[in-house]
């Protein structure tokens, strides 16, 4: 699933007239970046989701001739690609997880990328280091960030989130001490299983979330990661030497193009 709904606030002037996903890096927009990555990786089939200029995403999928909507099997060198659309209501990460269930349920486990990710992640290698009782496998690395996640340092389990600036955190468990934990940076591409659906229904139950059966439910992520991580297995993955940029301001786009044209 590509994570395409967003606003795309901070890359403004450019997003007055361009979705976030359709910004271009070195000719070709951040949502071809990221769906060619996932190709290459052997994956073809895909759910995007779209809100902002969602007109113009489904135009840019539409213009694709590597790309197939539907039903139809994508054939050998093409994608398929499937809209969970969410123009009604902008459902954050885990909302939007949730609304696309008619895609994912039932596909054993599926992989999350944030559109405006580029980066040096080998997404096979990412696969293979799923353990086989995780209900959700988040790539992290050590990189310089206000905001860590917190992990048992002898299984790697989550169990927190830091802000450096602000101060504040959360923990799974009140025994756990975050100056023990490892601190790493979450890279915003993540492998989930499809046993999580049932699981975020559940949450949004128990935490009696607005629930409206046209427009979904709006909720984070990473809240239900907290959520989940008390009670299942969620682990982190730590790739070394990751290579990584968040295209989601403009000062990235020139850093953006010096990777690309080096890869």
């Amino acid at each position: 699933m590509i994570f395409a709904a967003g606003l795309g606030t901070r890359l403004k002037p450019l997003t007055d007239t361009l979705p976030k996903a359709l910004v271009p890096v070195c000719d070709k927009p951040l949502i071809e970046h990221v769906a060619r990555k996932l190709q290459s990786a052997g994956i073809d089939d895909v759910v995007v989701n779209i809100h902002y200029f969602a007109d113009k995403v489904e135009q840019w999928i539409d213009e694709q001739p590597w790309i197939v909507k539907g039903e139809c099997e994508p054939a050998p060198g093409t994608m398929r690609f499937a809209i969970s659309d969410e123009r009604q209501a902008l459902l954050e990460t885990g909302g939007a997880v949730l609304h696309a269930k008619r895609y994912l349920d039932g596909c054993g486990q599926f992989l999350i990328h944030n559109v405006d990710i580029l980066s040096n992640c080998d997404i096979k290698w990412f696969e293979s280091q799923v353990s086989d009782d995780a209900l959700a496998t988040l790539l992290v690395s050590e990189r310089n960030t206000t905001r860590y996640l917190l992990f048992a340092p002898d299984t790697m389990r989550l169990v927190g989130w830091l802000n450096t600036d602000s101060g504040d955190y959360h923990v799974t468990s009140p025994d756990i001490v975050p100056d023990e934990c490892r601190r790493l940076a979450f890279s915003g591409i993540h492998i989930l299983s499809d046993k999580v659906l049932a699981l975020m229904e559940q949450y949004v139950t128990e935490r009696g979330l607005p629930v409206d059966e046209e427009k979904g439910t709006r909720f984070a992520i990473m809240n239900f990661y907290m959520w989940l991580a008390a009670r299942y297995p969620v682990y982190g993955v730590v790739a070394k030497n990751l290579e990584f940029i968040d295209v989601g301001k403009l000062d990235a786009l020139k850093p953006a193009e010096e990777f690309v044209s080096k890869v």
